[in-house]
């Protein structure tokens, strides 16, 4: 395991690119600033991730209410000044996110230090507790409009100004009306408003598994996904494209936003597609789509399996259960429309000197992968995703510490010995709890301290701490926000006057109010972040179709789903433009050409509420008419069928150009076996049988070669490439 050396003043720097982000969209893609101040920012982050750390192993127990607060309060005091910094905003602008910074910790303090006064005076607060509320609030919307732009804040806004002034709307949207300070002591203390569910589980799991991957990045987990990717599919038809959908696949096992993803493995597949002759525009397209798919790929799901576990009261198998048909329908859709470009194009894979050996990849880096199996074995075993993220982090710690004293060892029987013990030193912790991992911690790090490969080790994993700190913020500060629409729910009920909205036209067309709920999640998803978007969707609309006789697992993907294709539909479509400027294309085309590619996406919640067993859920008029299983088997053949031929329709080729004739009724049989009504199976197939009988028979357009481009190897090649290395290098 090789460790580049890198400085605290740039955490990103193992990067594929260098840790070169580009910074739209994201005003914290930056490193942090080489100042006197980035210095200071650079400590609260890693005090921000040693408090995390120490509280989820429990080797420092506080209540969970007190967490949440030192959480939001970290939040603010982080976010605010590092955003100034990095935009290197007037010195006076800066003092003055300071001083909000410093109140939001200072509000975390006095709920620390009030906690058990504030419980007995919980519903009847003092004048001081009010003030402290509005200020939370007030710096709380501050560094959500900072970190996170305006969308958000303007939403919570909205409903925060519901509970205010409901009183005044018409029916069926008129509130009781409530005080000023119930309001605020309902949003700012206790467990339903801003320390509420979301910020629960951003003050645990969420942190604990951003922070895993960001030590599994600064370990070369990107090098590693990168590398397989390319020796697996790089070589084949259209492989550039492949291996960005492969890799974002990958690389949405361990990360927590669609948008990080796209700048990050962005930085290095948009330029590769692009030089074997795919579109910016449609370069952009799939990049943005495959890392929007990472959000649905399990085991992760960008951190909203664990929510979605915990909201519905499920174990976390059910959920990853649900979602992996889907997800792989979704990636298999992308992999078809690249497949089919390249072939449309005629555009070539790369070159067996430019690819490196996907064994040899796997054999060098084996070991990153351990923390991550162990993870989804925790997980389906049982154990909570707190216990989970704990030990998957501190394996993830020994091995990234315990790699530079292995190489420096003179034989292979000692360094299986010296790896023995640091598994065993692992073990342990289901027996003896986390005080043998602290204490072969502590080891290591005293061990490395002593030799330079050792000390760069040390200097990687400080800043993975800051980095992941980094990382957390504009999720953790959207969760908290988010609670104050979920406060607004619980306190005036307007989710369920929605909810009977959706459930009238349901009664009429349930088609009709899918839609409806789709278009809401849309709308509500537009620029926010996977897990507070979800949060928001669910509460809204989920409990919606659940009365529609949705299944409750399915009712939620529903949401989930259109929730994260939020960030691929205009006129927001934040994941198009952030790989904007990587493809050098307008955001908007990007966007027309995502949704494109992610047709999958749309269709798969459809299909699944109408047979769950697309979700390995049990229910549904299939079912039932034939069995489960062999429900699950038609329904998957039929996706298939429908994704193959859409494919072929957006495209216009399947093993050869199509004339338009033909795209229309590819098209037409996509939807008739996408439909859920009587004869249309039998539609959907019959014309799937024509349109391939006809163009296998009949041929495609004449001028097949017209407009094809072959890709030759790029006259501008990367320099000083040796083979078995990846481009990433």
């Amino acid at each position: 395991m090789s460790h580049q050396k890198t400085s605290h003043l740039n955490p990103a720097g193992d990067l594929a690119d260098g840790g070169n982000r580009p910074s739209l969209h994201d005003p914290l893609a930056s490193s942090f600033p080489m100042s006197p101040e980035g210095h200071l920012l650079f400590l609260i982050a890693i005090a921000f991730s040693t408090f995390q750390l120490l509280t989820a192993a429990h080797l420092w127990d506080m209540a969970s209410q007190i967490v949440r607060a030192v959480h939001v309060g970290f939040l603010c005091l982080l976010g605010l000044p590092l955003v100034a910094a990095v935009r290197n905003e007037p010195k006076a602008s800066r003092a003055v996110f300071w001083a909000l910074g410093i109140l939001g910790m200072a509000v975390a303090f006095y709920q620390w230090w009030e906690y058990k006064a504030l419980i007995f005076r919980a519903g009847s607060p003092l004048l001081t507790d009010t003030v402290v509320g509005v200020v939370a609030l007030v710096v709380l919307f501050v560094a959500t409009w900072r970190i996170m732009g305006p969308a958000l804040p303007i939403i919570a806004g909205l409903f925060l100004a519901y509970c205010l002034f409901g009183q005044h709307l018409p029916s069926p949207f008129v509130t009781r009306g409530y005080d000023f300070s119930q309001v605020i002591d309902h949003m700012a203390f206790g467990t339903e408003g801003i320390y509420g569910i979301p910020t629960y589980v951003s003050s645990s799991y969420i942190f604990l598994f951003i922070l895993f991957g960001s030590f599994l990045e600064r370990a070369g987990m990107i090098k590693l996904f990168t590398d397989v990717a390319l020796g697996l599919v790089g070589g084949a038809k259209g492989g550039a494209a492949k291996v960005a959908v492969f890799s974002s696949g990958l690389m949405g096992t361990i990360s927590g936003s669609g948008v990080a993803n796209v700048v990050t493995t962005g930085q290095f597949t948009i330029p590769l597609m692009k030089r074997f002759g795919y579109r910016a525009e449609f370069a952009g397209g799939v990049e943005a789509t495959a890392s929007m798919g990472g959000q649905i790929m399990p085991p992760v799901m960008g951190a909203v399996a664990f929510i979605m576990a915990e909201t519905l009261d499920v174990a976390y198998a059910e959920v990853v259960t649900a979602a992996l048909i889907p997800a792989v329908l979704y990636f298999a859709s992308v992999f078809w429309m690249v497949h089919l470009e390249a072939g449309k194009r005629n555009l070539l894979g790369l070159t067996k000197d430019e690819l490196p050996s996907a064994w040899r990849a796997l054999k060098t880096g084996w070991y990153l992968i351990l923390p991550l199996a162990v993870l989804v074995w925790l997980l389906f075993a049982g154990y909570t995703p707190l216990y989970a993220g704990t030990i998957g982090l501190a394996l993830t710690a020994l091995l990234i510490l315990g790699a530079p004293l292995a190489m420096r060892m003179p034989g292979l029987a000692i360094r299986i010995v010296f790896w023995i013990a640091i598994g065993v030193s692992a073990a342990a912790f289901f027996e003896y709890g986390i005080l043998p991992i602290v204490v072969a911690l502590a080891v290591l790090v005293a061990a490395c301290a002593v030799f330079k490969g050792g000390r760069e080790t040390l200097i990687a994993v400080r800043d993975a701490l800051a980095d992941g700190a980094k990382t957390a913020l504009p999720v953790g500060i959207a969760c908290a926000i988010v609670g104050i629409i979920v406060g607004t729910m619980t306190l005036t009920g307007v989710a369920n006057t929605f909810g009977q909205f959706i459930v009238s036209v349901g009664d009429t067309s349930l088609f009709l109010s899918l839609v409806l709920t789709m278009i809401t999640c849309i709308i509500l998803g537009m620029g926010i972040p996977t897990i507070p978007n979800y949060i928001i969707t669910s509460s809204i609309a989920g409990p919606a179709l659940l009365a529609l006789g949705v299944p409750l697992i399915v009712s939620h993907m529903f949401v989930f789903y259109f929730g994260i294709l939020a960030d691929l539909t205009p006129p927001v479509a934040l994941a198009c433009f952030a790989a904007a400027p990587i493809a050098k294309a307008p955001g908007l085309r990007i966007s027309f050409e995502a949704i494109k590619v992610a047709l999958a996406g749309f269709v798969i919640p459809f299909m699944a509420v109408y047979t769950p067993a697309l979700m390995l859920q049990d229910g549904g008029p299939l079912a039932a008419e034939i069995g489960y299983i062999l429900a699950v088997v038609y329904i998957v053949f039929k996706a298939c069928l429908a994704i193959g031929l859409w494919g072929a329709a957006a495209i216009g080729y399947l093993i050869k150009p199509m004339p338009w004739w033909q795209r229309l009724m590819a098209a037409a049989a996509a939807f008739t076996l996408i439909a859920a009504l009587p004869l249309t199976d039998e539609i959907g197939f019959a014309l799937a049988a024509a349109v391939i009988g006809a163009h296998l028979l009949l041929g495609g357009r004449k001028d097949e070669g017209s407009g094809a481009k072959t890709a030759s190897k790029p006259v501008d090649s990367r320099p000083d490439r040796r083979p078995g290395r990846s481009p990433a290098e």
